[in-house]
């Protein structure tokens, strides 16, 4: 008598995918959308340039994006405190990454009332420096700045023939514009802190001949 050969097992019916319909689809890609547009939107802002204060780097209308996370900072001290031991006292400002530096075009919001937009600038001094102006000349600490991106235009200052911003406390920063004398900067409103700072504008995006990545400027005093 044969062995009884037992059955081989059948496995459970499989139940096709199911496919998401239309609506779901586009509910989905906007979602993906909206995360991906908060996203950069943390990270890069658009702005566009208004008035001739820039010129003739930047012109009235040319869109740039503006780099938000650039000047990004913490208190280590506050870190430290967490720590047991004494605790530190004041703040102890670090960036990550680069502070401000010289040549940088920032956009900021101006540190008077101003009805206006936030103005767009070139950090011009650092802290710990004295900026002078005389003759329609720059000076960093005593040293005439030189500045082959303004083609020679003269820097006055409306206040005298001679003028003085410094030394520049801790995290703030001088700012000049380019068309010299069309700017309202810091000849007019001194100082403004790096927490004012919107971000460093680091590309130009309009109009097409203009497309591309603003240069960083290198400089040399005499």
């Amino acid at each position: 008598m044969d062995p009884q050969v037992p059955e081989p097992e059948t496995a459970p019916p499989s139940h096709p995918l199911r496919r998401r319909g239309p609506v779901r689809e586009v509910i989905d890609t906007l979602l993906l959308a909206a995360v991906l547009y908060a996203a950069v939107r943390a990270l890069v802002v658009p702005y566009g340039v208004e008035g001739a204060s820039m010129d003739p780097n930047l012109h009235n209308g040319e869109r740039l994006f503006v780099n938000r996370n650039a000047y990004v900072s913490y208190d280590a001290n506050w870190f430290r405190n967490l720590l047991p031991g004494d605790d530190r006292e004041g703040a102890d400002i670090v960036y990550p990454f680069d502070g401000p530096e010289r040549g940088d075009i920032v956009v900021f919001d101006p540190p008077v009332p101003d009805p206006d937009k936030p103005y767009i600038k070139r950090v011009i001094g650092l802290p710990g420096e004295t900026v002078t102006f005389r003759d329609g000349r720059v000076y960093i600490d005593g040293r005439v700045l030189d500045e082959d991106y303004i083609e020679g235009a003269i820097t006055d200052c409306p206040r005298s023939e001679e003028c003085v911003l410094g030394p520049i406390p801790e995290d703030h920063v001088v700012v000049l514009g380019d068309n010299r004398a069309h700017s309202r900067d810091s000849r007019d409103f001194g100082y403004v802190a790096v927490d004012q700072i919107i971000g460093k504008a680091v590309f130009a995006n309009w109009p097409v001949e203009d497309f591309g990545r603003l240069p960083q400027p290198e400089y040399e005093t005499e």
